[in-house]
């Protein structure tokens, strides 16, 4: 059954796990038998998503936040315990093969590949799958060769790969079809910094073309190069929903400007000309860190109060990173609101 809808949509979307309160040893076991007694953890609670065609969202939390349990409600995997969920307007656990033929996923440190076959077979079962014709896989797998470099490993077998190899094999297995909606769960990891650089670069261009791209990643420069909208998952529940640049604006004001003097940071006369802002030293008594709100005070004015004491050799600027807001939401800092980025009460 079609629904014209977001490309991606959930509405109070929620995944209880059962597991069983067992007593410790055999004695525990046999009880459990008699008297069943069982725990209840919810892993997703009461989600509301909505992802049109074409965007790429990062989806990060903490470990055991719920990401992973959401991706696989997303892709079919599990089946929810309550709510609705649509992709290109199915239900995934109903219509999985249909679903299936629409995602690429990759899975972390979980791989697609036949463990005892070629990367090449592996593909070329993936390409029989999905009902690709022999043209229409030589030119997909070799724009994914061009971003990946797969040709040494095409030949090799999938449990001799080392966790990079295997990171580009699983990513090309997961796009190899062309689909339209890629989950990405810690793509980069184990790669290196060139391959990374290509992988973030074929992203983008994915999303250019109108892939829809959820990303769940621990490194903060894969959501910065890639998306636009992050929203922020803690214990199961929404933190923030939200446009990346405005959550950095509000909530990661905060800028650096570092100062090579020729002689000693003045730091007293510095402080006295910005009230509002933190002035200290830096390695050595001659650099300067000028740390202040970048909508309160210019880098213009921050300059002008540190010339009047001394020669600049050298400044650089630190500018703020998503980093500092997802740092506070993990460690309970703040409690941001919903889609717009203001904080909740």
């Amino acid at each position: 059954m079609m629904r014209s809808v977001s490309l991606i949509e959930a509405t109070n979307l929620t995944k209880v796990f059962r597991r069983a309160d067992k007593g410790p040893g055999l004695r525990g076991s046999l009880r459990h038998l008699v008297e069943r007694r069982f725990v209840e953890h919810v892993a997703v609670d009461h989600i509301q998503l909505s992802i049109d065609a074409g965007e790429a969202v990062a989806y990060v939390g903490p470990n055991g936040a719920g990401k992973s349990t959401t991706v696989k409600m997303l892709t079919g995997i599990l089946v929810p315990t309550e709510g609705d969920i649509y992709v290109a307007g199915r239900v995934p656990h109903r219509e999985r093969i249909e679903n299936a033929r629409n995602i690429g996923v990759v899975f972390g440190q979980r791989t697609q590949l036949w463990w005892d076959l070629p990367v090449r077979d592996s593909l070329e079962l993936l390409r029989d799958m999905h009902g690709m014709t022999q043209s229409r896989f030589d030119k997909s797998l070799e724009r994914l060769d061009a971003v990946l470099g797969l040709s040494d490993l095409l030949s090799v077998m999938a449990r001799k790969l080392s966790l990079g190899q295997r990171m580009r094999a699983d990513l090309a297995a997961a796009l190899i079809h062309e689909p339209s909606i890629v989950y990405l769960d810690e793509p980069t990891i184990g790669l290196d910094i060139s391959v990374k650089d290509r992988v973030r670069a074929f992203a983008r261009h994915l999303v250019a073309e109108g892939t829809t791209v959820l990303l769940t990643t621990h490194d903060l420069d894969d959501i910065e190069d890639i998306c636009r909208r992050i929203i922020i998952i803690d214990d199961g529940r929404l933190a923030y929903d939200g446009d990346l640049e405005s959550v950095k604006n509000t909530y990661a004001r905060d800028c650096s400007m570092h100062f090579q003097l020729a002689a000693g940071a003045p730091v007293a006369s510095v402080s006295a000309r910005l009230p509002e802002a933190t002035v200290t030293l830096g390695d050595n008594e001659r650099e300067l860190i000028v740390t202040f709100d970048r909508f309160a005070l210019s880098t213009g004015s921050v300059l002008n109060a540190v010339l009047p004491d001394g020669e600049v050799l050298d400044v650089s600027i630190s500018e703020p990173a998503i980093e500092d807001v997802v740092r506070k939401v993990y460690a309970g800092e703040l409690r941001l609101g919903h889609s717009n980025g203001e904080a909740a009460t």
